[in-house]
């Protein structure tokens, strides 16, 4: 049922595949090596026609500089952190005590309120385009901040209290009984018992939401119009239309968009892993 360790393998499969891994490794990093040797040549390289060769001259200060001084990527960043951190703040409370609510509180619709969680995962978020934006443009959200990360928020909620959920179902609730038989109030059951014995699942959520609104560039695009509020992953779609045909500059600024998202997973690595494998072993 499970598939098998490397290490109990025969001789021969093991050495095929210490090979292969190398290999498969290059084949997927070869976009990004691309991207990156790209926003280091320069422009003449380009235009001549150099564009998957060696750089004729290395010009990494020079096109990442460009980026900052001829262009709005530092705003674009900057409304990235303005969307991003808010939403991981709303999503991952708000999943906290749902998730509580729904793991240790026994009432008639729980289970089924669990379900409305769990179902609007299955929702394909395209189809709700049309009515979210008519509704942002209704309320004045439309073409704001606070538009693009409440909206996240109440997005990514429902993962994330199925996220919870499970992992705070899966504590001794002989926990939460001991506590309540000496007396303590509720809501420091919570803050002070099942928050730390869950810290590793909230960082991983942290992380894994973290990255999908960093990343997002559909809704991006649809609660936004012009170039006062968007985040970087749709500033880099009008830095392609600004610099016309310096792609190195393009590329040069895509690789700034995708580092916080990495830099977030290796800070937060340890308790990332802690987090996925959380009572995995009894």
């Amino acid at each position: 049922m499970f598939p098998r360790p490397i290490e109990k393998s025969s001789p021969a499969r093991r050495v095929g595949y210490q090979a292969f891994l190398p290999v498969a490794l290059l084949i997927w990093l070869l976009p990004l090596l691309a991207i990156f040797l790209t926003s280091i040549r320069s422009a003449v390289d380009i235009n001549s026609g150099n564009v998957f060769g060696w750089p004729s001259q290395f010009r990494m200060l020079e096109n990442y500089t460009a980026v900052f001084t001829q262009s709005d990527a530092a705003k674009y960043m900057l409304n990235s952190v303005l969307i991003t951190v808010p939403s991981v703040a709303i999503s991952v409370t708000l999943a906290c005590l749902a998730g509580y609510a729904l793991a240790i509180y026994r009432f008639r619709v729980a289970l089924p309120l669990f379900f409305l969680f769990v179902a609007g995962n299955f929702i394909p978020f395209q189809i709700l385009m049309v009515p979210v934006r008519d509704m942002s443009v209704q309320s004045g959200l439309y073409n704001t901040i606070a538009g693009q990360f409440l909206f996240h928020a109440a997005f990514q909620t429902g993962f994330c209290t199925l996220f919870m959920r499970n992992f705070i179902k899966a504590l001794p609730f002989e926990l939460i009984e001991s506590a309540r038989v000496e007396g303590v109030k509720e809501w420091r059951i919570f803050v002070f018992v099942v928050l730390p014995l869950v810290r590793p699942a909230i960082a991983a959520l942290a992380v894994l939401i973290f990255t999908f609104v960093w990343n997002d560039f559909f809704w991006a695009n649809v609660l936004t119009q012009g170039e006062a509020v968007k985040p970087i992953t749709a500033g880099v779609r009008a830095l392609n239309g600004q610099f016309v045909n310096n792609w190195h500059l393009v590329s040069a600024a895509s690789l700034m968009a995708a580092v916080p998202p990495v830099m977030m997973f290796f800070l937060m690595q340890k308790h990332f892993i802690a987090g996925l494998t959380l009572g995995a072993v009894k």
